[in-house]
């Protein structure tokens, strides 16, 4: 099941809300959110509620362990648990059929491939549990001796399929002590349709324009095309996945928990370093924390450290070579401001530096798009007039011309205009009773409309997935 359905919205959602706000004691609050969490994963495939549930019982055992040993050498040993159990699950489903071919590729064994139906959301699941041990061990968190706690904060619908990947210690207080808030039930709601808006408005629509170019056969049909559809898939992207950010972090408030932001307006970077402080916050800060840090961070063999963390970065989102090369581009920018052209960025004038971002950001998602190297390899050499591609086509020019507005939309949304609006009208309205009564009917009507529209756009879609799901 996805957010952005019909069946999500206007039923499953209603109703778990109805239910979980009449019950009063918390304990059994929590026992219908992981009711409806169970129920909410078993809609992609029942037999993976199992392994959920498993992934679950297996940390919540390791912290445990952890905890009766404080302070021995033993309780090393439930890290290690963790980190054996949890990655070697992760590479059977993920990974495995990718080692073997690439391991016959190279020797010529002919080794059977494992082909696995990858569970929806194992990605983000496994990290957080795996971030509760090595938290529990470094003292950081408490262990949580309630398994049916620990069950809810691994199996939170609100961000169990695609994140952002919560911190145990973000949520440790409100599994237990959370209360209902008017205002944070409005807030939720208002981010909820945000997010939705985003996702079926902009992302769907501007990425059925990046499929229609980048979907060729043998090269783009033109230069216009090829660039086109590549800006369009960055667009998409953003809009996709921030989009899933905002209705998780809305859900998580209408039922009391308050996650850390995901996303901060990226594309307004003027540097790949600044980039990647901006997109998929919670998976950049959980490399620096587990990874990055533990192994030297910026003390020694940052070089190294960094190249790790890039081909970690990249591996995770997809068993693929397109993601890893992805992922060590970003790393090798990285890698050139710290040396020396951040100093450079820093002093030229902001438009450039920003420009040079943008370059760099778009062809680092079209590595990102494409798993068949070749089809890559076509799509560069098209973008700069190879495989005699014109400079423009007729049906590239119709579909940017019949879609110039949302284009136009996507752009503008992709800068923080819309937050610097509100706040100025809400700073004038605060200033009279009738100005902020306008000030909030005004914003609740743009956000029955986004809603209206968004159901309305939805009606004729039957599968409705997030990008995100797939890694």
């Amino acid at each position: 099941m996805v957010f952005s359905n019909l069946f999500f919205i206007y039923l499953f959602l209603p109703v778990c809300m109805i239910l979980y706000y009449i019950i009063p004691n918390l304990t059994y609050k929590n026992g219908v959110l992981i009711v409806f969490s169970l129920l909410f994963y078993s809609f992609g495939e029942p037999v993976w509620v199992l392994l959920l549930i498993g992934s679950a019982a297996v940390d919540y055992f390791n912290g445990l362990f952890i905890e009766h040993f404080r302070g021995r050498k033993t309780a090393v040993l439930g890290v290690v648990f963790s980190l054996v159990i949890n990655l070697s699950v992760l590479c059977l489903f993920k990974y495995s059929g990718f080692f073997i071919e690439n391991i016959n590729a190279l020797t010529g064994l002919g080794l059977p491939v494992p082909h696995f139906q990858l569970p929806i959301g194992i990605s983000f699941y496994t990290f957080q549990t795996i971030s509760y041990t090595v938290d529990v061990y470094r003292g950081k968190a408490a262990v949580q001796r309630n398994f049916f706690s620990f069950l809810l904060y691994v199996s939170m619908f609100f961000q169990l399929v695609a994140g952002p990947i919560v911190r145990y210690t973000t949520v440790a207080e409100e599994i237990d002590h959370r209360k209902f808030s008017a205002a944070d039930l409005g807030k939720g709601m208002a981010r909820f349709i945000e997010g939705l808006g985003k996702k079926v408005i902009i992302a769907n629509c501007i990425g059925g324009i990046a499929d229609s170019m980048l979907g060729f056969d043998t090269a783009p049909s033109s230069v216009l095309a090829a660039w086109t559809g590549v800006i369009m898939f960055s667009l998409q992207i953003y809009f996709d996945f921030s989009g899933y950010s905002d209705m998780a972090i809305g859900l998580g408030m209408m039922f009391g928990f308050h996650f850390d932001e995901n996303f901060n307006y990226p594309y307004i970077s003027k540097s790949a370093s600044e980039f990647w402080r901006r997109w998929h916050i919670s998976l950049g800060s959980f490399f620096r924390d587990y990874v990055y840090i533990p192994m030297g961070g910026n003390r020694r063999h940052q070089i190294l450290n960094l190249a790790v963390v890039w081909f970690l970065t990249g591996l995770w989102h997809g068993a693929s070579w397109n993601f890893i090369l992805w992922g060590l581009y970003f790393g090798v920018l990285v890698v050139i401001e710290k040396l020396f052209l951040g100093k450079i960025l820093e002093k030229i004038p902001s438009f450039f530096s920003h420009l040079y971002l943008i370059i760099a950001a778009i062809f680092g998602w079209a590595l990102f798009y494409f798993e068949d190297m070749s089809r890559l390899g076509k799509c560069l050499s098209g973008m700069f007039g190879g495989n005699s591609a014109p400079l423009y086509d007729e049906i590239a020019l119709s579909s940017i011309k019949s879609n110039c507005f949302i284009i136009i939309a996507a752009i503008i949304l992709c800068c923080p205009v819309c937050r610097v609006i509100k706040e100025k009208i809400n700073g004038l309205a605060d200033k009279t009773a009738v100005g902020f009564a306008a000030a909030k009917i005004g914003e609740n009507a743009v956000l029955f409309g986004i809603l209206i529209v968004s159901s309305l756009l939805l009606v004729n879609q039957s599968y409705n997935p997030f990008l995100y799901f797939r890694y």
